[in-house]
């Protein structure tokens, strides 16, 4: 009988071991993690510029902080330019 191993199996036994979650909810986590990381830049720029827009900042504060978090992020996206993050919301 084979058994199909998750390939971040060592992962999630750490987060279950560490933080209280049963395997199941670690390995959704993990998923989610991943997820959130492997999001295009493009599609980053547009649903953090809707979720910002919609606690009502302005553009002028919202391309300097999605810059910001652009360079911050785990696996860096390109630097852009504010002209290029307005071009990938607005077209």
């Amino acid at each position: 009988m084979s058994t199909t191993r998750h390939p971040h199996e060592e992962l999630i036994a750490h987060l279950t071991r560490t933080s209280g979650l049963g395997p199941g909810e670690a390995a959704r986590v993990v998923a989610d993690v991943l997820s959130y990381f492997s999001e295009p830049v493009e599609e980053f720029v547009r649903r953090r510029h809707a979720e910002l827009k919609g606690r009502g900042l302005t553009n002028d504060e919202i391309f300097p902080r999605v810059a910001a978090e652009l360079r911050a992020r785990r696996v860096a996206a390109p630097d852009l330019s504010l002209r290029q993050l307005r071009r990938i919301v607005y077209g």
